[in-house]
């Protein structure tokens, strides 16, 4: 097998992986109703953005459309972060309601294992960052077999 089948193989399955994940991810989030409040819905416009565009890549190749992807899957890195964020900063919210006199430490410790977990956002950080391997030293010709 050549190096450029290899490599087309490697790409080919790092953008379906992606794009499984963010299937995933919109379905887990639609399983637990992440619906309650309006920032909620961030986190399934990012996994539909990911899945769109890993789609897109995945059924028309070309350069606009990877770079497009590139810029999609940085904001969907970005957002993950957001999300981490947000749901360390409700845990130790709900924590201080709980335990008013804690430490910060200790606020700290239960903010990354409380009732929102911590890495779930971080799924769409991965896809993200699968679907930038997948593209990366993506050929100017625009034929994603290439090297």
């Amino acid at each position: 097998m050549s190096t450029a089948e290899v490599l087309r193989r490697l790409r080919l399955f790092l953008l379906v992986l992606s794009s499984l994940l963010f299937m995933g991810t919109l379905v887990e989030l639609w399983l637990v109703n992440h619906t309650e409040d309006a920032i909620q819905w961030l986190a399934f416009i990012l996994a539909g953005l990911g899945l769109l565009a890993t789609l897109s890549v995945l059924f028309r190749r070309g350069r606009k459309i990877v770079l497009v992807l590139r810029g999609c899957m940085l904001v969907v890195v970005l957002g993950s972060l957001f999300g981490i964020y947000e749901h360390v900063s409700n845990n130790i919210a709900f924590e201080r309601e709980i335990h008013p006199n804690a430490t910060f430490s200790q606020l700290a410790w239960k903010g990354l294992g409380g009732a929102n977990p911590l890495l779930a956002p971080g799924t769409l950080a991965v896809a993200g960052l699968l679907a930038l391997a997948a593209t990366y030293k993506y050929s100017v010709s625009g034929d994603l077999e290439k090297t």
